[in-house]
């Protein structure tokens, strides 16, 4: 599939919201959910019915729906098959919510609310899906070709459909079966790669979930937003996933993406000791994602670009004297002029380019890190909190041999084949016993259990 990730183009908004009869209040006063349903009308009703009945027990207010106009004669027969109706709802900030981030955060308790009581319930709606929900930024993507997306989104032709950042994103289904919904951009990024250590790291973010404590969201509200990472999504859905979790938790995007796509710290001579105390303490709090991966981000204010710590995928940009800053996994996928061009550069492993639109600067890999590493003194906190085993005393020997037999050979994870079939062996012959074994593995169609 493809797709794009744009600031909400306000101009454009207000201007179509008026046909629609919806009067917007200031920008970023309000937020724009894009969602996917059911083209069954009757479906359709209960899902406004009940995504309303949400918003309202939020104590939010809709100001209206709206149908995305679409042109699907462009699109082929598998997609046009599986199409959803694609539609807007408008949600405006109400007085009791303070800042941006509070708003944000409550426009995510709606989204995971809705994903878990319109799209996984008994009468349930199988298409739905928010593709982004936020006062900030608004996705559109589908199972479509890249020269299909702004053929298909009409709105997407607009003059006045303007934004200062742009996440762009198309790939071929590869290790997940296609969907609209698991085309890119993600809420928060897009990712050219794979995460090989998916099943590791939705594992550990499930076992820590009961520990999960923060101030930004209340223990009702944390309740409401749990599980964390939804499974039916790809290893790239995922890691949006996480790092929306990170974010909305206070943590800035640069710093959620160093947590979760830490660079090589830990045999690195040259790396100072603050970035390697921070890179320590996190990697405590979670575990890293890795790819190979190169991500593209961005929360609506500052968009930025990083390579996983084995760097094994391209990332090359250009800045232009006409201020763009153009990255892509290509060279030559926008034409431009050489005369145009301020700076050719690359990505390297575990390295950052961030760009932040309210300052309208820049900001190289050293900068970013160096200034999140010194928020906090995690050298301090991790001489006083953390015990190495290096440091505990020796374990007397009689401690060990109160322990019988069978329990010190299930504590090291012995079976009774390894004592028949190898240790006997050993220790009787003298030599490595050789075997051989069939693949008694069921074959995948026939098992519930992962290969």
């Amino acid at each position: 599939g493809a797709g794009i990730l744009t600031q909400i183009p306000h101009k454009f908004m207000e201007k179509v919201c008026k046909n629609e009869g919806i009067s917007l209040p200031k920008e970023r006063e309000y937020g724009v959910g894009m969602f996917f349903c059911s083209h069954n009308e009757d479906i359709r009703k209960n899902t406004i019915q009940k995504l309303t009945n949400i918003i309202k027990e939020e104590e939010q207010e809709i100001l209206g729906f709206r149908s995305v106009p679409t042109y699907s004669k462009c699109v082929g027969k598998s997609s046009k098959d599986s199409m959803p109706y694609i539609m807007q709802v408008f949600i405006k900030k109400q007085d009791i919510i303070k800042t941006e981030e509070d708003f944000e955060r409550k426009l995510f308790i709606i989204s995971k609310r809705a994903e878990k009581e319109i799209r996984y319930c008994k009468d349930n709606d199988p298409y739905f899906y928010f593709t982004s929900l936020s006062c900030k930024t608004i996705v559109y993507k589908g199972m479509l070709t890249p020269e299909q997306v702004d053929r298909f989104y009409i709105d997407l032709l607009d003059l006045d459909f303007e934004s200062a950042l742009a996440l762009v994103h198309s790939r071929f289904s590869t290790n997940t079966f296609p969907s609209w919904e698991r085309a890119h951009p993600n809420r928060y990024l897009i990712h050219n790669g794979e995460i090989n250590t998916i099943r590791g790291n939705v594992n550990w973010v499930k076992t820590r979930e009961k520990m999960f404590a923060t101030d930004a969201f209340s223990k009702e509200d944390l309740a409401k937003i749990l599980p964390v990472i939804n499974e039916d999504g790809s290893d790239s859905a995922m890691l949006d996933n996480y790092i929306q979790m990170l974010t909305l938790c206070g943590y800035s995007l640069p710093k959620a993406i160093m947590m979760a796509i830490p660079e090589p710290w830990e045999n690195d001579e040259n790396m100072n000791k603050e970035k390697r105390a921070f890179y320590a303490y996190n990697s405590l709090m979670g575990e890293a994602w890795d790819g190979p991966a190169a991500v593209g981000f961005t929360d609506g204010d500052v968009i930025g670009a990083t390579l996983d710590r084995n760097g094994l995928r391209p990332a090359r940009y250009y800045v232009t004297k006409d201020d763009y800053v153009i990255l892509s996994s290509e060279v030559g996928v926008l034409p431009i002029k050489e005369e145009n061009v301020l700076k050719k550069d690359r990505l390297t492993p575990g390295k950052m380019l961030l760009i932040d639109t309210k300052q309208g600067k820049i900001i190289e890999d050293n900068e970013i890190k160096e200034n999140i590493a010194k928020e906090n003194d995690y050298s301090a906190w991790l001489n006083e909190n953390l015990l190495s085993l290096d440091k505990l005393e020796n374990v007397q020997e009689d401690d060990k041999e109160s322990l019988d037999l069978l329990t010190r050979q299930k504590a090291f994870g012995y079976v009774k084949e390894d004592i028949e079939l190898t240790i006997k062996d050993i220790v009787e012959k003298g030599e490595d016993p050789i075997g051989a074994m069939g693949n008694d593995a069921p074959l995948a169609v026939f098992s519930e259990r992962t290969q």
